[in-house]
């Protein structure tokens, strides 16, 4: 049985059992329940428009939810900082169904989108780990989580299971919409139900490899994290994860910006990240993985420093990196479920080298709310 010097450990090792009760609040078998179905009838708005309002994190989710929707929907996804569609004002002509995104159910800045949105007349649909949170009772629509009480700092199970939950949510509008019919919904839902098992029979694996990693780059002054189409929002998340917990600077880019400039910073102190996973059956994902396999023999040869997240037995990858982190195969938007956990793994390592309370770091709060003046 592993043991648990701090609470973010506990929860990202927790990560498969919030998964499957997060998905058994919504699926029956291989359907979704019909309460679920009940509830989201009539979320969606007839021009097939989502506005997703969120901030840190759950932004994070909500950019891979943006492409997960597009693919597998044909839904029109713009992704806000929620700080900031709070605050735009103007006369807004687009009439978007909006999905906020909050652990908590009180972050202030995505509160006020919520409002925002339904004083526009928008529908509102709330993501959070809170039932009885503000946002999802003023939500015209409440999603919960039920990845349970998360008391570190940094967000982990929170975090897979909001992309579960955005997942099951793009399966519903699928096939409420006739993008995908009978069976291959049935497939999505049978490869969803296989992850939880799949993340948990790679965890200790992970954890083994990535504390010597962790220690092989305490050094650095800076990452550099990069992904292509939905695992962009994964290097963003990663990048997130390692500066929040260990206090190292890092930015998540997506992989075909780094010649644009970023690769100046590219040195012996400034190593990079990179999501090299593939779906083999999607031909888009086998074109922006070949890209990606350019984009590494390039890095090789100007004597770049990389750690990469690939699928297990990928030897085409694992030649071309100074370290490669395997995770097992699964379809294109369900890779990012499992290959943002030894991401987790790194910032939580590196927090301890670097002698970081990974449970509470400095300046940051598990709900950023409007402070009260004295």
């Amino acid at each position: 049985m592993p043991q648990f010097e701090h609470e973010m450990l506990r929860e990202i090792y927790e990560q498969p059992e919030a998964l499957r009760r997060t998905l058994a609040c919504y699926l029956a078998g291989q359907e979704l329940k019909e309460d679920t179905a009940a509830s989201l009838a009539g979320w969606g708005n007839p021009e097939g428009e989502v506005l997703i309002a969120a901030s840190g994190s759950s932004r994070h989710s909500g950019l891979a939810a943006e492409i997960t929707l597009e693919d597998l929907c044909g839904l029109a996804v713009d992704v806000e900082y929620a700080s900031e569609y709070s605050t735009r004002g103007g006369n807004e002509r687009r009439h978007p169904s909006v999905i906020v995104l909050s652990q908590s159910g009180e972050t202030s800045d995505t509160l006020a989108a919520l409002r925002e949105a339904r004083r526009r007349g928008h529908r509102t649909l709330a993501i959070t780990n809170a039932t009885g949170s503000t946002m999802a009772h003023e939500a015209d629509v409440s999603m919960p989580l039920a990845a349970g009480v998360e008391k570190a700092v940094p967000a982990t199970k929170s975090f897979t299971c909001q992309l579960a939950v955005l997942y099951l949510l793009a399966l519903y509008e699928g096939a409420r919409l006739k993008q995908m019919d009978p069976s291959t919904l049935l497939d999505h839902i049978e490869q969803l139900q296989a992850v939880p098992a799949s993340i948990e029979a790679q965890l200790d694996s992970w954890r083994s490899q990535i504390s010597g990693l962790a220690s092989k780059y305490k050094s650095a002054s800076s990452f550099l994290y990069l992904g292509r189409g939905v695992h962009y929002a994964i290097a963003r998340e990663g990048a997130l994860k390692l500066k929040e917990a260990s206090y190292i600077h890092a930015e998540g880019y997506p992989s075909g910006e780094l010649k644009h400039g970023p690769n100046a910073l590219v040195s012996d102190s400034v190593p990079l990240v990179l999501l090299a996973t593939v779906d083999t059956a999607l031909e888009g994902s086998v074109l922006r993985y070949e890209k990606t396999l350019q984009l590494l023999h390039d890095l090789k040869a100007q004597g770049a420093k990389m750690i990469a997240i690939a699928n297990a037995g990928d030897e085409e990858v694992k030649k071309l990196v100074s370290d490669c982190i395997a995770v097992a195969p699964a379809s294109e938007h369900l890779l990012p479920i499992a290959e943002v956990i030894p991401l987790q793994f790194f910032a939580y390592f590196m927090a301890l080298e670097h002698g970081v309370d990974v449970d509470k770091p400095r300046n940051l709060s598990k709900a950023v709310v409007e402070p009260r003046l004295a």
